[in-house]
């Protein structure tokens, strides 16, 4: 089972997402386990207060760094090799999330997510408590909530006997480093446009060679990069954008 905990200062965020689809299933069946944890429990001071000006000038507010090593090493232990858990801060200055590091996320036993806000997380937290900062890309949220909901839903799909149908993880872009091409469903034409032939013909070898030209033709025309790429190789991080309450 993996199990994961998300430190949050906003875990009504995500109580629709957990509530519904196969992540809901995959806890009550026992393949996985997401816990949430509000921020604010372990500020030290009456107000609950977790974020403060930063030093050396500037907009928005930064979080406090006893707040948040505090919640991470309650839920994974002191940062080092006896540690139980790895701890994930969600930051534009992270790795880029895809499907091989989904893969590897989702071997674990135990992933703690913190979610950043305001203009980000002293680095203090970084240095003394979090192993990975992971980015989902290149583009500023106001927090690192939905960013969270992505790395859970892409990681607890890849578990074994979440999914119904294992081939659709196997098959899906990005699995095999090519986007998948166009599918259809009845009727077999609708305003004009018919479904192909070769879907309807029966013929599963013609069908097969379809889909890879088709996968092929719309992987070269809109991820280019993705043709000839090796997907285990380590992406850059995104150290130039701006934290943004994320």
């Amino acid at each position: 089972m993996l199990r994961i905990d998300v430190i949050t200062i906003f875990p009504g965020l995500f109580e629709g997402f957990l509530g519904e689809s196969f992540v809901r299933r995959a806890a009550e069946s026992g393949h996985a386990s997401v816990a949430l944890h509000d921020l604010r429990d372990h500020a030290g001071n009456r107000h609950r207060s977790v974020d403060d000006e930063p030093y050396g000038g500037g907009p928005g507010m930064v979080l406090t760094p006893e707040p948040s090593v505090a919640a991470i090493e309650a839920l994974a232990g002191p940062k080092g090799p006896s540690r139980s858990a790895r701890a994930i801060l969600l930051s534009p200055q992270g790795v880029r999330l895809d499907q091989v590091l989904l893969a590897e996320l989702a071997r674990e036993d135990h992933l703690v997510l913190l979610c950043g806000r305001y203009e980000g997380v002293d680095q203090r937290v970084v240095e003394l408590a979090v192993d990975d900062e992971i980015s989902i890309g290149d583009y500023v949220l106001s927090g690192g909530e939905v960013p969270a909901m992505v790395l859970i839903e892409g990681a607890v799909r890849l578990l074994p006997g979440v999914l119904g149908n294992p081939a659709s993880v196997e098959q899906e872009s990005f699995g095999r480093a090519l986007l998948e091409g166009p599918h259809y469903t009845r009727p077999p034409t609708f305003r004009g446009l018919d479904v192909p032939e070769v879907l309807r013909s029966g013929d599963h070898a013609a069908i097969a060679r379809w889909r890879q030209e088709q996968a092929l033709a719309l992987t070269s025309k809109r991820r280019p990069d993705l043709l000839g790429v090796d997907t285990a190789a380590t992406r850059p991080g995104r150290a130039d954008l701006r934290e943004d309450e994320r």
